[in-house]
């Protein structure tokens, strides 16, 4: 495994992030009625991916709290593909946007359980 030194480095962070903000770019246009609705629980969902992966990177001294953090995530990542299907079935986006975000969230989903299968490998082990 390469020597990752911060959450800012994994790979499934990285495309969170880019998912959220291509999700807020998206949702600028979306009606003014959805503002305090679908728009700030997608924002809030996709976010929430990020901020749960760097949650799980600093408790991976305990490999139950890693892995409950990364599987918030995962569980985050459902939610805003829910969301995305909400804005599809409203016309508030286009089949292949929707197609787009979802296989997004499936890769991102892909490399947490990925990560979670493998939490062994990331907690870190005690010096004595």
């Amino acid at each position: 495994m390469v020597n990752i030194r911060s959450y800012s480095e994994l790979h499934v962070y990285r495309n969170g992030v880019e998912a959220a903000m291509e999700i807020f770019q998206i949702t600028k246009d979306f009606p003014p009625e959805e503002k305090y609705s679908m728009v700030d629980q997608i924002r809030r969902s996709s976010r929430s991916v990020c901020a749960n992966i760097a949650e799980a990177w600093r408790k991976r001294r305990y490999k139950a709290a890693f892995v409950a953090k990364l599987s918030d995530a995962e569980s985050e990542a459902c939610e805003t593909q829910v969301w995305i299907e909400f804005a599809y079935k409203c016309n508030y986006i286009d089949a292949s946007t929707k197609d787009k975000l979802d296989a997004d969230y499936n890769q991102i989903i892909g490399q947490l359980v990925r990560m979670i299968d493998e939490a062994p490998k990331w907690i870190i082990k005690p010096k004595h």
